[in-house]
């Protein structure tokens, strides 16, 4: 099986009866708790690298050896630790006091820097003359929960992304038995955080987070999963931030939908109430493409809720505009799912 079409932009005088201009293609796959594909469109075992949709699993390692409770962690540092946060204040303060209790500090991050992506969402110029630290990169919750993990074994954390690094193959040893494939079913790359990052099949994702939210009741790692899930869904603006889309997945089914999404189009939503995981990769890496494919896939399935439906309006079917504001055309869904019953 290819890749699908999923989304289509227009263009026009008459938003209502413009023109198609581009297409995004991808595929999705949902999966339930036992790994059973429900619905797909494409190919729902498209090799994917995973981006920051694995950071539940990279927090795994710190999670197994009890390092929350030996390092006085809490629930909301783990939220962090799984986080693609916006560097709002609330995100970058916890961090750098974390690293203060571990006795580290922004330096000892190795993620790089960038403008927090906070602005560019609610559409603010950033202030002039403003300093960026490694706290304000999206993923220095992940770099500060890998560096707890080396605080706890005494382990060097000036090459903790090193391949040979103890964590880092300790968690490229726990693929195969987390996603059930064979080690050579995953191939490594490096994110853009410069963390080791992994491909896999879309489905083994999607199946992932079915079984994260389902908590407890996983037999192999019911405690562990609680434990993210719970963190995520009870820190939803930790795990992302304002006007940011998994935000308002969690909040819009709060206690039920566990959300996180990757860069260059991947996006993963499963529900503990409905048992499945959706997982989403757009092949051009359109996040504009991902989020109304997303919207349109969770009303598909059948889960979408009132409140869900109201904080998820903005990416259901929203107008192009031009640097004017006039609207100019539409982003719309053209996801059609096969159901596998």
């Amino acid at each position: 099986m290819s890749l699908v079409p999923l989304v289509e932009t227009t263009r026009g005088v008459d938003v209502k009866s413009a023109t198609v201009e581009n297409i995004h293609y991808g595929a999705i796959a949902v999966v339930d708790v036992n790994g059973r594909l429900l619905h797909y469109a494409g190919d729902p075992y498209f090799q994917t690298y995973t981006r920051s949709a694995l950071k539940p699993f990279q927090a795994f390692p710190l999670l197994e050896d009890d390092g929350l409770s030996q390092l006085g962690l809490e629930a909301a540092d783990l939220a962090l630790f799984c986080a693609s946060h916006s560097g709002e204040p609330r995100h970058t303060e916890r961090i750098a006091g974390i690293l203060a209790m571990l006795g580290l500090s922004e330096a000892d991050l190795q993620c790089g820097c960038h403008v927090p992506s906070y602005y560019a969402t609610v559409g603010e110029r950033p202030p002039e003359g403003m300093r960026w630290t490694q706290l304000h990169h999206n993923c220095s919750g992940k770099h500060t929960g890998m560096l707890a993990w080396c605080k706890l074994h005494g382990a060097s954390h000036n090459d903790y992304l090193s391949h040979q690094h103890t964590l880092q193959v300790r968690i490229r040893e726990g693929l195969a038995p987390m996603f059930k494939h064979p080690p050579e079913r995953f191939s490594e790359g490096i994110d853009g955080c410069s963390a080791p990052n992994f491909s896999m099949p879309l489905a083994s994702l999607a199946h992932f987070y079915a079984r994260v939210a389902k908590g407890s009741e996983d037999a192999e790692h019911g405690a562990l999963f609680e434990k993210i899930f719970e963190a995520m869904t009870g820190y939803p603006e930790l795990v992302s931030g304002i006007g940011r889309t998994d935000l308002a997945y969690m909040s819009g089914a709060p206690g039920d939908w566990i959300s996180k999404a990757g860069a260059d189009g991947v996006q993963v939503v499963a529900s503990r109430e409905a048992g499945l995981g959706i997982a989403i990769k757009i092949a051009d890496g359109a996040p504009r493409a991902l989020h109304t494919a997303m919207v349109a896939t969770l009303e598909a399935v059948g889960i979408a809720t009132e409140k869900s439906r109201g904080l998820t309006e903005p990416w259901r079917e929203p107008k192009i505009r031009n640097y004017k504001g006039l609207a100019v055309g539409v982003i719309r869904p053209r996801v059609t799912l096969t159901s596998t019953k």
